[in-house]
Order: C-alpha cells, then structure tokens, then sequence
C-alpha cells in the first residue's frame, strides 16, 4: 500500500498540506503569502491564478461561453453551470448534520453550518468586524479602500459590488424584470423584491419593532419605521438642505427640483415623479372607485377624499386658524383662509392682471372676459 508522501509528494511546510503536483502546491502557497501574480488590465482586481483572472474578465466583456441545455441560461464559469443544473436535477447531496439541511453544493454547506457554530473566520485589519464568508469580507474591505472594480458600459458608473450593477443595470437601463410572482404574475428587478412581495399575499411579518409591536413584511421597512420613533433623518437634499428619513423619500424630493418624471401612463401618456401620483391618475381611465362610505354609501377613488367626505357626518374641523380660531374640516380650505389675514393673492387673470385668493374666484372673474355670442 502506498503512503500520503508516495501518492502525494509535494507538501506545505506551513500547514503540512500535501498534494499530487508541485503547481498544485504553488497555488497554495499564495493563500499564505498573500502573493497574486494575476491583474486585470481594466479594473486592476488581482488573483492568485490565470484561471481566476479569465474567469473575472467575463465580467467586463459580458462573455458566458457556459450554456443549461434545458432553461437555456448561460454564465460566466463552468461550476456555477454545474450548481445551476442541479436545480434541475434537484440533487443536494451536502446535509448539515446538526438540522438536516441539505445543499447542492459543498461551500454552501460550509456556509451554513456557521450559522450554527457562529463562527466567523474572515476578520477586517482595519476596524475588526469579522465575517462568516470570503465574499462578504472582501465587499467590506472595499468600504475602506474606496474600491468600485464594477463600471457600467453605458453610462460609466462605477460599484462596489458586480450585484449592485447588476441591480443599476436593470432600473436605469434595461428595465429588466425577470423575477415573477407565481400568485398575480407582477414583475420584479430584484430576487429580495420579489421575496418582499410574496409576502402581500401570505401576510407574514417577520420583522418586528421592539419599541412599538407594528411588524413588518421587510427589513428596510422596519428600519424606515424605527426612524419614526428616533426622529433620525439620515437623507439631506443637496439643493436645499431638506432632510428625509428614507432615501426613496430624497429620491422623491429631488424631483422636485429636476422636474423629472419617470412614472407614465400607458393610456394617454401623462408623466409623474411619483408612482403614487400615476396610480391615482390611473383611476381617471378605470373609474374605479374602492373607497365606500359606510354611512351613506358615496364611494371614492382616494382614502383621503373618503376621509374628508366622514368629516360631514362626523362635524371634525381638524385645521385651526391660529389668528382668528375658525376650524375647517379641509386642510385647502385653511389655506384659503389663512389668505384673508395675509392678503395673498397668488391667482392672477390673463386678461386684465386682477388678482384673486383663491384660484375658483379667479376662474369665475374669467368668465366676465368672455364674449357671448349672439
């Protein structure tokens, strides 16, 4: 029988690995020295190998030589096609032995038995947060070095992480949506999107606020929400300093110094900013009207003009005049109102350059302009 030196001669005097080829034993090496001989002439990434730099230069030439013969999807490495049939086959030969978990592929197994030992075996030199995987901890260590080795070929815009461009290429360019929802067909960008979403219709909370017991179906939404009780507003507007507890609310906000508008009917063609404000005009073609009033059956197309509406059974005048007390049941109608005191009258006629408080005085002043015809 022959020995561990015969079948494999080349040995590591770090670690006392031994392997069959003395190319094998040089590879590893490099885990040790750090050494990577290997540099990408666009980015400037390094490898340990050849092989791992031509299999990173697929990611700046867009190159999937590797193609499923049963779906027709392709990628940049031959494993990550082998990983990818097994969704087909549905073969995961990797149990965790501790919960019986099962993974089609080894590394994920490796994975996800940290969950279960904690450990984190990835540590950052500069500021100490540890990692249970290789991949997270290089994405951080870009946050330190100012890294974005991922340029987006339209538009030059440089990332962190080859998932974020991913995720850029899809909303700015593509406007690609692959991910589908199998129970009322919506589209999604994002894999995490489409996992959010399903929960509508299962109605599982899985994120929970210790201050105030709301639960929530994602873990951003939580976040926002937590905000409402520490009052942070992270998100400043550039242009006028305007601060938000959400970046879509910045987002939102900027548009309204740009004019931009990226939502659009597909009836008529009308542009938003907010795809809020398309939903609503959305109900002009539909005539849809969800809103009912329980009192006397009115209906409405907006919760708000519902609310407005309860307020003529109720009798509340929420909106107070602080100069004079009068109380309206309409927030527009207290700033009518407000105009009395401060003799505002931003409404001007095209004709004649009169100026009126509220814009329906100025509409019926219009009118005296008309010539009747005979």
């Amino acid at each position: 029988m022959e020995t561990p030196a015969k079948v494999k001669p080349y040995f590591c005097e770090v670690c006392n690995l031994r392997f069959t080829k003395s190319s094998n034993l040089k590879q590893h090496v490099q885990i040790h020295t750090g050494e990577k001989p290997f540099s990408c002439k666009t980015c400037g990434s390094s490898f340990t190998q050849k092989t791992t730099l031509k299999d990173h230069l697929r990611i700046h030439t867009g190159e999937k030589p590797y193609s499923c013969k049963i779906c027709k999807a392709s990628f940049t490495q031959n494993s990550s096609l082998k990983y990818h049939m097994k969704i087909h086959t549905g073969e995961k030969p990797y149990s965790c032995k501790i919960c019986e978990a099962s993974f089609s592929r080894n590394y994920s197994l490796v994975k996800h038995t940290r969950l279960h030992t904690g450990e984190r075996p990835y540590s950052c030199d500069v500021c100490g947060s540890a990692f249970s995987e290789n991949s997270s901890f290089r994405k951080h260590i870009r946050i330190h070095t100012g890294e974005k080795p991922y340029s987006c070929k339209e538009c030059g815009t440089a990332f962190s992480q080859s998932s974020n461009l991913k995720k850029h290429m899809r909303r700015t360019h593509t406007r690609e949506k692959p991910f589908f929802c199998d129970v009322c067909c919506l589209a999604f960008a994002e894999r995490s999107s489409l996992k959010q979403h399903i929960r509508t219709h299962s109605g599982e909370k899985p994120y929970a606020c210790h201050l105030c017991d709301a639960a929530f179906s994602g873990s951003s939404n939580l976040q926002k929400h937590i905000r409402t009780h520490t009052g942070e507003k992270p998100y400043s507007c550039e242009i006028c300093a305007t601060s938000f507890s959400s970046s879509s609310n910045l987002k939102s906000h900027i548009r309204t110094h740009t004019g931009e508008k990226c939502y659009f009917c597909t009836v008529c063609g009308s542009g938003f900013a907010h795809s809020s404000n398309l939903r609503q005009h959305m109900i002009i073609h539909t005539g849809e009207k969800r809103y009912a009033c329980n009192v006397c059956e009115l209906a409405f197309s907006q919760k708000s003009r519902l609310q407005q509406h309860m307020r003529v059974h109720t009798g509340e005048r929420p909106y107070s005049c602080q100069v004079c007390q009068s109380t309206f049941a309409k927030h527009y109608t207290l700033k009518n109102h407000l105009r009395i005191h401060t003799g505002e009258k931003p409404y001007s006629c095209e004709m004649c350059g009169a100026t009126f408080a509220t814009s329906s005085n100025c509409k019926k002043h219009m009118q005296t302009h008309k010539v009747t015809k005979l």
